[in-house]
């Protein structure tokens, strides 16, 4: 897929098994994927200046959730100019809400997409965008 040709995407999620299917689901479409389990290591890996086009963050994780992340890595102005989408099972528009606040290009609920729509509608994150 064109979009995706060698587009950087950090994938953030505590949960290894599914850190695991989404880097091969958006490997498999063109995209360069790295990931990180926790904030803490989100925030290491931009701190040494990697700058993926796309952030997908996990809302629930231990230590640090997803808008505790988000909320940092604006302050110190990590990755700026990358479309950040979360990709969570909180389906609350609080939730949503919440995650608006921080300027997200997109919100994916997990319990409703299969790996491969996740892959499509970032995508279409950025194409939107660019």
């Amino acid at each position: 897929m064109e979009e995706a040709k060698n587009k950087t995407i950090l994938i953030v999620d505590d949960d290894k098994f599914l850190l695991n299917m989404y880097r091969m689901k958006f490997a498999e479409s063109g995209f360069v994927v790295e990931t990180a389990t926790s904030g803490q290591e989100t925030l290491q890996i931009l701190r040494t200046g990697t700058s993926p086009q796309i952030l997908m963050l996990d809302m629930v994780m231990p230590g640090m959730d997803g808008i505790e992340l988000l909320e940092t890595i604006r302050k110190e102005k990590l990755a700026s100019s990358a479309h950040v989408v979360i990709l969570s099972n909180q389906s609350q528009a609080s939730d949503m809400d919440k995650a608006k606040e921080f300027g997200i290009d997109g919100y994916i609920v997990k319990a409703t997409s299969i790996p491969s729509e996740v892959v499509q509608e970032v995508i279409k994150v950025i194409k939107v965008k660019n």
